[in-house]
């Protein structure tokens, strides 16, 4: 089996096993943005809660969250942890979006692909998944977001050497898939779903495991320190 026929085959592994994940669950593009930036370092429980507070005091729009102070709104989206980290980072994120935009996110999207990734990129405290996550979630683009979870897969299944990085694991997904933004989100969200439930950090339970099937005869599962 190629590298290619076994990435595809996970796919339909991890779907026929799981189902559907229903990823990214959110009511706006705009709500994609601010939970992208908000993820970062936490679980998403936290993230739901950060966002109802957002909701509640009315600041799920671009000029509400320019407008606020950064204090005042680490304080509101303080569930996520990191909160004023993160008020910073959002900050950054809406005044390139009014500054360079008009509070327009359909003018953002309106960027071509790499231009887009490349634009949000370019915020400060935005890296690569993040911004990856605003360019497939939220602008509908065919990127493929790589997280931890990918690495350690694609690792303890032999495909990637554990040095790989960030741009080395996209390219290989991407290599292998359709520019499908539809089967990317759903292949993103199953990868998450294993690696939470069977490829753990520590001590993973491969008896069960979608793709318990794909690993090969005496590979070691070694755990991460």
């Amino acid at each position: 089996m190629t590298t290619t026929d076994k990435i595809q085959a996970f796919y339909r592994a991890m779907l026929e096993g799981l189902g559907p994940q229903g990823w990214w669950p959110a009511e706006t593009p705009f709500e994609v943005v601010v939970g992208a930036v908000l993820t970062q370092n936490t679980n998403w429980t936290n993230v739901e809660r950060a966002i109802a507070n957002l909701k509640r005091e009315g600041l799920l729009e671009a000029r509400a969250l320019e407008a606020i102070d950064a204090e005042r709104l680490g304080e509101v989206i303080r569930p996520a942890g990191y909160f004023r980290l993160k008020a910073r980072r959002l900050k950054n994120v809406i005044h390139l979006l009014t500054g360079r935009f008009g509070g327009d996110l359909d003018a953002l999207f309106a960027l071509s692909t790499d231009s887009l990734r490349e634009t949000v990129l370019g915020v400060s405290g935005i890296g690569p998944e993040t911004a990856d996550s605003i360019v497939l979630y939220a602008a509908e683009r065919p990127v493929f977001v790589v997280d931890a979870y990918t690495a350690r897969i694609l690792y303890r299944h032999g495909l990637v050497d554990s040095d790989a990085g960030y741009d080395d694991l996209q390219s290989l997904m991407a290599g292998c898939l359709p520019d499908d933004v539809a089967l990317l989100k759903e292949y993103h969200a199953l990868l998450v779903a294993v690696g939470k439930r069977y490829c753990k950090k520590r001590m993973p339970a491969c008896a069960g495991c979608p793709l318990e099937p794909f690993l090969e005869d005496g590979q070691p599962v070694e755990e991460e320190a």
